[in-house]
């Protein structure tokens, strides 16, 4: 048999029955579809929480309240704010005794009742000071951020950041109005610019206030021994961050007066571990998500091998006649493991271009997700496709081939 009658024995046998081929088609349309899709969201999610740790600062090291079996926590932002092992008195420690560092800044993060004009929100209100912002990355759309001078002055100002300011003034501007946080009147001195991320984690939910505002009106902890969310810590190079990280480690350990560095009461963690912990989970989720995604494959593959053992019983006599005329039992296995393997192969491509749309779908529907279809998830899902093929076609074919002529002809 010829390459050229071999297609067209396979297209005969796919397109006599359109319908019984599309239906058992679709469990692998289906299939390679979602691994696609689930591959291509996994990315994109991934994607875009290394580039909100990147764009959180360079360098950073972050000092925590509590054990290091918490420090996982720490991207929850939510839960920030209830240690009570970390003071600024710490923090103030860390930038006398700690050597290469560029900037340091404490925070104090609570989340607060937020009203303005005929509007309220619930933020996150984040008391800091002044080398917060270059830390963090926080460039300013209007107006400034929160200085020295107002933090000296435990002065009533804020900063908003943009969905913040949306959700207070709609697309007003700010400047120089009046909010109330949690029954105290502030005054808005500066409008950050768009940083991005996960609607339910993005710095731009934020409102900024001076530490000291916080610390005497809000969080009612008093300056120099209330308590910390947070201290953000810049290391002056990428080369020095484990050195930094262990002299931070070795001072609060002193002055907490630990000797068992496994008792840490507070954790210094980096981006590098924030990225690999991120890396970790979304990888793990995206391959549990494609996992069970591809158990439709499976189902399509079941669905092709009845098929074939189908069509093999309706051509019994057709195999009986051509294997009297000289076919050999190679011509007739080849014939129908192709006709299975061109069959998912057709399922296969159109799962590629329905995966595609559904990325692209997802992509336009959540704006905080930016789906990335790769080569490497293509290839996987069209490859395993084609091994279903293979494996699923392979029983059939040999049932086909291994019928005795004479008993295929008597076959009604």
């Amino acid at each position: 048999m010829t390459l050229q009658d071999l297609i067209a024995e396979i297209a005969s046998g796919i397109f006599s029955n359109k319908l019984r081929s599309g239906l058992t088609a679709l469990g692998i349309i289906i299939g390679v579809a979602a691994v696609i899709a689930m591959l291509s969201i996994g990315n994109g999610v991934q994607n875009s929480i290394e580039q909100q740790v990147m764009a959180s600062g360079s360098n950073l090291l972050v000092v925590i309240p509590g054990s290091s079996s918490s420090s996982i926590g720490y991207q929850a932002r939510g839960g920030a704010g209830s240690g009570t092992s970390l003071t600024l008195a710490d923090s103030q420690a860390i930038q006398q005794s700690v050597q290469n560092i560029s900037a340091l800044a404490p925070e104090v993060q609570r989340s607060y009742q937020v009203t303005a004009t005929g509007t309220n929100t619930n933020a996150p209100v984040i008391g800091t000071v002044a080398s917060y912002a270059a830390i963090k990355n926080i460039t300013m759309k209007s107006g400034s951020f929160v200085n020295d001078l107002d933090n000296n002055n435990d002065a009533r100002v804020a900063v908003l950041g943009a969905t913040a300011s949306t959700n207070l003034f709609n697309n007003q501007n700010p400047l120089g109005q009046s909010i109330r946080i949690n029954g105290i009147d502030f005054t808005v001195i500066g409008l950050a610019n768009a940083q991005g991320g996960a609607s339910f984690n993005s710095p731009d939910n934020d409102i900024y206030i001076p530490l000291s505002t916080m610390q005497q009106f809000l969080s009612g902890t008093g300056a120099m021994h209330g308590y910390l969310s947070m201290i953000n810590v810049q290391a002056s190079s990428q080369q020095v961050m484990d050195s930094v990280q262990q002299q931070i480690t070795a001072l609060l350990l002193q002055r907490h007066n630990i000797s068992d560095p496994n008792n840490a009461d507070f954790s210094v963690i980096n981006q590098q571990s924030i990225m690999q912990i991120a890396s970790t989970v979304t990888s793990t989720f995206t391959i549990f998500l494609a996992s069970i995604a591809a158990i439709s494959l499976l189902v399509g593959g079941i669905g092709i091998m009845n098929m074939m053992l189908t069509i093999v019983s309706e051509r019994t006599r057709e195999i009986g006649l051509r294997k009297a005329i000289g076919a050999k039992n190679n011509d007739i296995s080849r014939q129908f493991l192709f006709e299975s393997l061109g069959l998912t192969m057709l399922g296969g491509i159109i799962g590629i271009v329905l995966g595609w749309l559904i990325s692209f779908i997802i992509g336009k529907a959540i704006s905080s997700i930016s789906p990335q279809v790769t080569l490497q998830s293509v290839t996987l899902a069209f490859g395993v496709s084609v091994l279903i093929g293979v494996v699923f076609g392979y029983y059939p074919a040999r049932q086909a081939a291994k019928l005795n002529p004479i008993d295929a002809l008597r076959y009604e």
